[in-house]
């Protein structure tokens, strides 16, 4: 039986980690280098920054009260998108979170320093060592300290704030609303950092009581909590100094309480800020270590990181790991990249986190049961999506590129490591594979319906054989008569450029004649109305273009090979054709006294194209025929891919005329599938490329002839549909 964590941590605690978790470099770090960005509209910055923070905080609320486990971010996303996306979400903020911790151990040296004389980065590197020791020895004991630490935190802080009001001078706040962009968006994106830890809580949801009522209170409560600290002390920092003296110092909260307030209250708030750090430290660690964990328990991570401790009940190497890259950061990384990575992959993650609530919610997924629901959806994740891109556009080349980087060493990592130990895939491809099949039902459905005026031209030469002839008017017919439409044959026949055309059009040669008269025998036995004639040209696949322009045409049927890659008339290029033709192209191989008792339709890219469902409907429906939906998956393919498939097949059944069975194979059985073929239909696009067969290798297997059909380019979807399609499938 796999070990649980145990649930011990109430509201009181998660207040803290929140509140710990932002109140850090947020406050006694960024005020003033934002202030060189906005000048005192750092202030509205701050508050709009709380603002963008807010869906995202609804979002993992309600995710984290369904999925109430050890992992949070990357849960929420694995579930919602997918393996690979989890995958990147759960790197990616696991560094994230690390890099925030490393900025507020470092960051809190200038305020280490007013107190002590000692070297920077012995004190940070001690700092984030007994933190990984504290967290080693349990939860509770980490919840607790949380708990002192922002106790004493806001009290210093309380002090602070009402010592310096009174120092306040409203001209200082002159010029706030000037800009109302440019430098306030680029310090909103700056400052947004300062609430990512507002949702770190949901990492630790796992081990939180009552998580239906204390998460959602814990989350939404301490965000609105630190909005307005954040807006009252930057409001303070503001108005109680002369922005020039401010902007870009390292101890803002130092430097103004230093004018307004007794020494006592000076000390009192440089603790307080080293405090503040410290928590943030040990929120991060406490959090991040977490990622490790629970993608190891879902085969994304080595097992060795699932290991509980039998003491202490803590998943202690995710946190050995997670301490030692936070070790490493604090000794060889810039700060200023730190913290500017951070930033922007915070922004991200959060977009990512309102992308995957709207998944959920639009999936409609039974097991997705949340005890708590966003009552704005789907406008409040709207409004973050949007605002965060916003953001991100504000954020500089370096945090991009950053941030590239790190979805990189996710993707690497799940291609090499991850892939082949999963089996599974998120809500979100699922709800879109199910919804492209029903867009393609609705498709073929309404071309079904559309029976007014479909005309369809069989093109041959002096070439073609009578029976192929015959066979190729039949397939006309079988289809025209579906669509209550008409059958135009043309015999087209191609003269030296040297001979003029007009004398060779005035003469009827006797394979004229006998074309002729074969066709007016066809027509009399045939139930659609049928027209003939023959046409002189130079150039006979250009002739063919050109009359079914001309004619208006819906569908242009020529003659194949067997294998259904090339035409008799079109020789090895029938792509030509499928270019310069203004409508659907199908090239058939089939005899007309050929019996059949199975029509085949294979498809593996997405899905079946309504025309490849009509014709072969049709030509079963007139041979009394079965047809057979042969749909080819990934070897590694989920069951509910499968599933899904299967869903969408049954819904084209309901369209057709005859009974319908559906085969959903391995990629590797695909020849095997097709064996019990006598008529094989496929699409023929793109190269002609079957998951990356030739469709000779798939049309041999089958041994059986062959109908190639070939949409025209204004009815396939466009380059976004395509994507999805693949995707989906």
């Amino acid at each position: 039986m796999p070990k649980e964590l145990e649930r011990d941590l109430g509201l009181p605690s998660v207040l803290a980690i929140s509140v710990g978790a932002m109140v850090g470099s947020g406050i006694f770090i960024l005020p003033a280098l934002a202030m060189k960005m906005a000048g005192s509209a750092v202030v509205i910055a701050y508050l709009l920054a709380g603002l963008l923070v807010l869906p995202a905080a609804l979002s993992k609320s309600e995710m984290a009260t369904a999925m109430p486990e050890a992992g949070g971010t990357y849960v929420y996303i694995e579930r919602s998108m997918g393996p690979l996306l989890g995958t990147i979400a759960g790197i990616g903020t696991w560094f994230a979170l690390s890099f925030k911790g490393a900025l507020a151990l470092v960051g809190g040296a200038p305020y280490i320093v007013l107190l002590f004389d000692l070297p920077v980065d012995v004190v940070a590197v001690g700092l984030a060592a007994v933190l990984v020791v504290v967290n080693l020895v349990g939860v509770k004991q980490t919840g607790r300290l949380q708990v002192l630490i922002v106790t004493v935190m806001l009290a210093a802080m309380a002090w602070f704030a009402v010592g310096s009001v009174g120092s306040v001078a409203p001209v200082r706040y002159d010029g706030m609303f000037a800009d109302p962009s440019g430098g306030l968006l680029a310090a909103t994106g700056f400052v947004f950092v300062s609430y990512a830890g507002v949702t770190k809580v949901a990492s630790v949801a796992e081990e939180i009581e009552n998580p239906g009522r204390n998460i959602p209170l814990g989350m939404l409560g301490s965000l609105a909590f630190t909005t307005v600290l954040y807006v009252l002390v930057v409001a303070v920092l503001v108005g109680a100094a002369p922005t020039p003296n401010l902007a870009g110092s390292l101890t803002p909260v130092a430097d103004v309480a230093a004018a307004t307030l007794a020494r006592p209250g000076l000390v009192a708030v440089v603790l307080a800020a080293i405090l503040a750090l410290i928590s943030t430290a040990n929120a991060g660690l406490l959090s991040s270590s977490r990622y490790p964990f629970a993608m190891s328990r879902d085969g994304l991570m080595p097992g060795a990181f699932e290991s509980v401790s039998e003491r202490f009940g803590t998943p202690t190497t995710a946190i050995s790991l997670t301490g030692g890259v936070l070790l490493a950061m604090i000794v060889f990384v810039p700060i200023d990249d730190i913290a500017k990575l951070g930033s922007a992959f915070q922004i991200l993650v959060f977009v990512l986190i309102n992308v995957a609530v709207i998944a959920f919610r639009e999936s409609d997924v039974e097991a997705y049961d949340p005890e708590f629901r966003d009552p704005l959806y789907p406008w409040s994740q709207t409004f973050g999506v949007v605002g965060g891109l916003v953001l991100l556009t504000q954020m500089g080349t370096l945090p991009l590129v950053g941030a590239v980087l790190i979805v990189s060493a996710g993707l690497i990592w799940y291609l090499v490591y991850a892939r082949k130990r999963v089996r599974r895939e998120g809500v979100a491809r699922d709800e879109l594979r199910r919804r492209v099949g029903r867009r393609v039902v609705e498709r073929t459905r309404s071309e079904v319906a559309d029976r007014d005026g479909y005309d369809v031209v069989v093109a041959v030469t002096e070439e073609t054989t009578p029976d192929r002839e015959a066979g190729l008017v039949r397939a006309a017919a079988i289809v025209a008569r579906e669509r209550d439409g008409t059958v135009t044959v043309v015999r087209f026949d191609e003269v030296p450029d040297q001979m003029p055309l007009e004398p060779a059009s005035e003469t009827l040669s006797a394979g004229d004649e006998e074309f002729e008269r074969r066709l007016d025998r066809l027509a009399q036995r045939l139930d659609v109305p049928l027209e003939y004639g023959e046409i002189v040209s130079h150039d006979t696949r250009h002739a063919v273009a050109n009359f079914a322009d001309d004619h208006g045409a819906d569908l242009l049927l020529l003659e194949g090979v067997h294998g259904g890659l090339r035409s008799r008339l079109l020789g090895n290029d029938p792509d030509w054709i499928t270019r310069h033709a203004p409508c659907d192209v199908v090239l058939v191989d089939v005899h007309p006294d050929h019996a059949y008792d199975e029509v085949t339709l294979v498809t593996d890219r997405g899905p079946f194209d309504p025309l490849k469902v009509q014709v072969a409907d049709a030509l079963a429906a007139a041979g009394d025929a079965t047809m057979a939906l042969v749909q080819t998956v990934p070897n590694d393919a989920t069951e509910e891919m499968q599933t899904a498939i299967r869903d969408y097949h049954d819904e084209l059944a309901t369209l057709a005329s005859v009974p319908v069975e559906s085969r959903v194979v391995a990629e590797d059985d695909l020849g095997r599938a097709v064996t019990s073929a006598d008529l094989a239909v496929v699409e023929g696009d793109d190269g002609g490329l079957l998951r990356g067969r030739p469709h000779r290798q798939v049309l041999d297997a089958a041994d059986a002839p062959s109908v190639v059909v070939r949409p025209h380019e204004e009815r396939k979807p466009g380059p976004l549909g395509r994507v999805l399609e693949r995707v989906a499938f």
